[in-house]
């Protein structure tokens, strides 16, 4: 054996054993992110939701496509259920109450693991062989490489699929009623050896035996070899009709691509007992109706659970009587085709059920066969066409009371149609009238009382605004809409924030801007210019207030706050936590809308202030990068050569070259970007120092494990580790020590990074970012004047959400002896490393 060959065989070995299951195991429905996984990622043994309170456990392909469910889709629990691998080698499914609903029957066989494959076939085995599989136990769904064989049954309710030794696919109902038959032997019936039904990867069911030179092709699946990534899978549904469909990776959803049976219709029992099946001119998906008036629906909110009687025959008042249905037939199939037909006409297949003491209804062809169908079972199930050539009869109390006939219909709807038009035509003039005379005063109004003219024109600036033009409001409009700024969402660098609600019921946030210094038209143009910055990951301008020394912004309200709150709980509140899937949905996030404003828009935007509070979050959970744009509103030079004599930034996130007096370009964003994607992986502050990380800042120590190849000990201890893709958080590590790196030039572009997360560029071994010597800066002493001591005086101004405007004194070309720093040097590297 090669050396290649031996290492193959052992990477093999370790997935496998990566993916056994031990005998004790178990699954809680309390908590839906427990799950089994196989090697691939593919498939997972989990609980699902089914209802608000009723869940089902099975095996879902990734997005959750269900491809078996435990004793089948019927056998649902409640939330204190659990699924368990019991020590004695069985599989159980138990309700809240302790009762077992399922059970595999493989206790005391031997089993001594389980593992779930690539393929989706969850498996008990032994040392040496498998004892029980998902395969062979299947309940609704074939899946590609899983043999259907004589013997085997999916079902769903009522409904059964069946495939037998002659080749052919049935479909029963109620385990006895074969209403379609299609396969190798429909015709003939010759038993083939040890046929086997089997659904290819690439969308084509056939049948397989020893007997047959080539596998016999029932079914083409209508995108068959097309795509990558997609599982194809043939289902029994819950209407009693067999399709193959289609999921593609992850996507969570799936298209039908083939169905047995074409019409719905013929599917029998499918509008239930005594039920008629029909079409419709606007819907194509059948519809459930009773044969008359002298029935009702057993469920009004369900027209599949069939009709009843509104007078049992056997309780009639006077005679019973034949009720007449043109286009219609029952539905006959075998065992009861031979006990049910005779050779007689219409009049005679209407006169033998009256008079027959066990016939209910009848159906007579007009096909040119004189084929009369008597339905003696309690159980009928119809299908009403206008292209079907029969007519069918049915046994009720006297008077029949027939539905309204398909003509009449069509001549109500018409009259109806012709009334609401009049209708329409008369309320819209009479609106329109209205609103205009509204209008004509409202305008009138305003003219004679100016002072209020502000706030209506306010009301009709919020066209502006679904137009993508700034809104303006007045002052006393804003101070209205937050009720004088009572509810504080936050503060930062730039102002406090308050939350407020619109005239039209909007939700906003309200800004108050402090330490303007641009006059009134300079700051028209800056709002414009950030209005018309669109992106799904940044936060929407809504409109603007510029009234003397009254500067505000209104952006759209963010419901769920900004990322810190989730990230630095206090103990980490699980209300308050997020998984690694939506922490890294977040980080992708974030790292679009900084690329849209450094990369997409007409004039290059560098943020400057990049950090978790302000990545604000939507109901949905989206990042929204805030604040960008506001720095040039702060100060009118081009932020792209920003020295220390303008700094405003926030500790722990101003990259190098902010403190070094050096240009300032979009590689300073890049550098706060990979700050916070740290945070997101381990949940600290960066610039937190403990007894964890030996007393360094949490950067370098973060770097020292990724050194050491302990990567997961930077991951937040908090996260479940059934949740993480690995890989992803490698990628996520790797991605923040490139954006860190002291050197600009080191960093790659947001655009580079959103291609790293992505997993579309490979990443390479980031090398170490060089650690900030304490009051140092690119190998520089920093020497501080008093002024600064107003910024270290008070605490609030050490909080992650303070900004500060600096003043230097001068730079001292001594390299790093830290013994030439002066105690205000020291208390600014305190501050801002």
């Amino acid at each position: 054996m090669t050396i290649q060959s031996l290492f193959l065989l052992l990477l093999y070995l370790f997935a496998f054993s990566d993916a056994q299951i031990s005998p004790g195991s178990s699954l809680s429905a309390s908590d839906l992110n427990q799950n089994w996984t196989s090697p691939n990622r593919s498939f997972s043994l989990a609980f699902y939701h089914v209802g608000p309170s009723s869940f089902l456990a099975g095996i879902l392909f990734a997005g959750g496509i269900p491809i078996w469910t435990a004793g089948g889709p019927s056998v649902t629990v409640d939330s204190g259920a659990s699924f368990r691998f019991a020590p004695n080698g069985t599989l159980q499914l138990l309700n809240g109450s302790g009762t077992v609903l399922w059970d595999s029957k493989t206790a005391n066989l031997g089993v001594t693991s389980a593992s779930l494959d690539d393929y989706g076939n969850f498996v008990l085995s032994n040392a040496t062989a498998a004892i029980w599989s998902t395969f062979t136990h299947p309940t609704d769904t074939i899946v590609p490489n899983q043999n259907f064989t004589v013997g085997q049954v999916l079902t769903s309710g009522n409904y059964s699929f069946h495939f037998l030794r002659s080749g052919n696919l049935t479909l029963r109902w109620n385990n006895s009623i074969v209403y379609w038959n299609q396969g190798l032997n429909s015709t003939t019936a010759s038993n083939l050896t040890s046929p086997t039904l089997g659904l290819q990867s690439i969308g084509i069911l056939s049948i397989s035996d020893a007997t047959l030179s080539s596998a016999y092709i029932v079914a083409y699946s209508n995108d068959y070899a097309e795509g990558s990534g997609i599982l194809r899978f043939l289902k029994l549904d819950d209407d009693g009709n067999l399709r193959i469909y289609s999921s593609v990776l992850g996507s969570g959803t799936k298209t039908m691509r083939w169905a047995a049976l074409t019409d719905q219709c013929l599917v029998f029992g499918y509008c239930g007992n005594m039920g008629v099946c029909s079409y419709n001119e606007t819907d194509a998906n059948p519809v459930c109706g009773c044969p008359s008036q002298n029935f009702e629906p057993v469920d009004v909110n369900d027209g599949r659970k069939g009709c009843k009687r509104k007078v049992e025959i056997d309780n009639c008042t006077g005679s019973a009587t034949m009720l007449q249905l043109d286009h219609s037939l029952f539905l006959t199939y075998e065992p009861e085709l031979s006990s049910e037909v005779f050779f007689v006409g219409i009049s005679a297949c209407r006169l033998n059920c009256l008079v027959g003491g066990s016939c209910a209804a009848s159906t007579s062809l007009s096909d040119g066969t004189g084929l009369c169908y008597l339905k003696t079972q309690d159980f009928f199930s119809g299908y009403q066409s206008p292209s079907l050539p029969s007519t069918s009869f049915v046994k009720v109390c006297a008077p029949a009371l027939p539905n309204s006939s398909p003509d009449m219909q069509n001549v109500r709807r018409s009259k109806d149609w012709s009334l609401r038009v009049w209708v329409v035509c008369v309320v819209v003039v009479v609106t329109l009238v209205s609103l205009l005379a509204v209008e004509s005063g409202l305008w009138w109004w305003c003219c004679r009382n100016s002072p209020k003219f502000g706030s209506l024109s306010a009301q009709y600036a919020l066209l502006e605004y679904a137009s993508g033009a700034p809104v303006q409001f007045s002052y006393k409009e804003l101070q209205r809409s937050t009720k004088r700024f009572k509810e504080k969402l936050g503060a930062g660098g730039f102002g406090a924030v308050y939350k407020g609600v619109l005239a039209n019921r909007t939700v906003v946030a309200v800004k108050q801007l402090q330490g303007i210094e641009q006059g009134e038209k300079q700051f028209r143009m800056e709002v414009a210019t950030i209005s018309s910055t669109h992106h799904l990951n940044l936060v929407r301008l809504i409109g603007f207030c510029s009234e003397g020394r009254h500067r505000l912004l209104v952006y759209e309200f963010m419901k769920n706050g900004s990322l810190d709150n989730f990230l630095f709980t206090e103990g980490h509140q699980t209300e308050k936590s997020l998984d690694w899937a939506s922490r890294f949905t977040i980080a992708l996030g974030t790292a679009r809308g900084i690329t849209y404003l450094h990369e997409e828009c007409r004039d290059c935007i560098v943020h400057c202030d990049i950090k978790p509070e302000n990545i604000l979050l939507d109901e949905n959970f989206t990042a929204k990068v805030s604040d960008f744009g506001l720095a040039k509103l702060i100060n009118s030079k081009d932020h792209r050569y920003r020295t220390l004599t303008s700094v405003r930034g926030t500790r722990g996130y101003l990259p190098p070259e902010w403190l070094a007096n050096l240009p300032i370009t979009s590689k300073s964003d890049v550098y706060s970007y990979g700050m916070v994607l740290l945070e997101i992986v381990s949940g600290k502050r960066n610039f937190e120092v403990s007894e964890e990380t030996n007393r360094k800042k949490f950067s370098i120590w973060a770097y020292e494990e990724f050194e050491k190849g302990n990567s997961m000990t930077i991951l937040d201890k908090t996260l479940s580790c059934n949740d993480l893709d690995t890989d992803q958080v490698i990628r996520a590590i790797k991605v923040s020590f490139w954006c860190i790196q002291e050197q600009p030039f080191q960093r790659p572009t947001m655009g580079k990074v959103v291609q790293m997360l992505e997993g579309v560029t490979e990443i390479e071994r980031p090398p170490a970012p060089t650690a900030l010597t304490e009051g140092s800066i690119f190998g520089t002493s920093i020497n501080m004047s008093s002024n600064v001591s107003t910024f270290i005086a008070s605490p609030s101004a050490a909080t992650p959400s303070s900004t500060s405007s600096l003043q230097v004194q001068g730079v001292s070309p001594l390299a790093s002896d830290r013994n030439t720093v002066t105690a205000s040097s020291s208390l600014l590297h305190s501050d801002f490393s």
